[in-house]
């Protein structure tokens, strides 16, 4: 069977660091984005740290939240919070409760917003993150600033929808992805 050059590297990387082949190779082994600062190896620090928990949520971005809200409460039968504004995130959410998850509805609010800003950029709306939960926030955002791996958006977690303390992970760091971490 032909490989291409990226597989047979990772191959062999992952032979050398004891893995037997055919077995399952942890995805922080290997560089997932071609802007991260550094490419990514297992650091017992950093994993013990983070120890990521359940998805907590995907959030929506929305130019239109009550049509959203409509959409998921009336046509497709979810139990739907009521809006609310968080002024110090720039935005109004709605949770969608879906049992095992949420969808976390976003709309702007004010004119700093960073959701207005991805609505300009995707007029319809669409995901704009995805939050995971972690045992202790602060331990894990000492620990990623420390590695110099994932760079933290904020210098310290503030408090998000659900009252508890969350920060933001840049996406260039993490496959394109902007990740959310929440306290659990």
């Amino acid at each position: 069977m032909l490989r291409n050059s990226v597989t047979r590297n990772l191959i062999s990387r992952a032979l050398r660091l004891g893995f037997k082949y055919g077995e399952r190779v942890p995805a922080a082994l290997y560089k997932m984005s071609s802007s991260a600062p550094l490419s990514f190896k297992s650091d017992p620090v950093t994993v013990a740290a983070l120890k990521l928990g359940r998805l907590n949520h995907v959030a929506i971005a929305t130019p239109n939240l009550q049509e959203a809200t409509m959409m998921y409460r009336d046509i497709l039968g979810a139990n739907v919070s009521n809006a609310e504004d968080l002024p110090d995130h720039g935005v109004t959410t709605v949770f969608v409760d879906l049992g095992n998850t949420k969808i976390e509805l976003l709309h702007p609010l004010g004119n700093k917003s960073p959701i207005q800003n991805f609505l300009d950029k995707n007029k319809a709306g669409g995901i704009h993150h995805i939050c995971i939960e972690v045992d202790n926030i602060y331990a894990a955002v000492e620990s990623l600033k420390s590695s110099g791996k994932i760079r933290v958006l904020d210098p310290k977690p503030k408090i998000g929808a659900h009252g508890k303390p969350v920060v933001f992970l840049h996406p260039k760091d993490c496959g394109g992805v902007l990740l959310e971490l929440e306290q659990a």
